[in-house]
């Protein structure tokens, strides 16, 4: 029997708020120099992230079926699980190698896609309508530079001010 056919929607929404809720566990294994340090890219990325997601619901880039409520997008579980707390590891643990950087959200992104993807409509959660799995593979490298440009340009912008007070003193 097909996994598919085992998972219903009520089953569906609870792997939804169980992949929502479990990487949250690994949070205090980040540190709080790290959470503090990487949170606002992380936060801005979601943010992006979302904004992205209307966009592809309005042009039929991806469909959502399930959702943890039904006055809850099918994206949030995603955004606020998986990727918020997968944003901030890998800065922490590939900051300032980008080569090392774009590899690993490459190798995560093709998982998400490529087998991930094939699983979350297999489970009736979420398909791909009017991209192939390519392009998504491709908008997630460019959220992934995206991600790495903004904690580049705060930790410069935060460098200069850091400079600039010594300067004064």
């Amino acid at each position: 029997m097909k996994l598919s056919k085992c998972i219903n929607v009520k089953n569906s929404r609870l792997l939804l708020i169980i992949m929502m809720i479990f990487p949250w566990v690994s949070l205090p294994l980040l540190g709080r120099r790290a959470i503090k340090r990487f949170l606002p890219a992380t936060v801005f990325i979601c943010l992006v992230v979302k904004i992205m997601n209307i966009i592809a619901e309005k042009r039929k880039w991806w469909w959502f079926y399930t959702s943890v409520h039904s006055k809850i997008k099918g994206d949030i579980p995603f955004i606020l699980g998986p990727y918020f707390i997968s944003s901030l590891w890998v800065l922490k643990m590939t900051y300032g190698k980008f080569p090392l950087f774009l590899i690993t959200n490459a190798i995560l992104h093709f998982l998400f896609v490529f087998p991930g993807g094939k699983l979350l409509k297999n489970l009736g959660i979420v398909s791909l309508v009017r991209i192939n799995s390519i392009q998504l593979f491709f908008i997630l490298l460019f959220r992934a530079v995206l991600l790495y440009s903004f904690q580049f340009a705060k930790e410069n912008i935060n460098l200069g001010r850091t400079e600039g007070e010594v300067e004064r003193s």
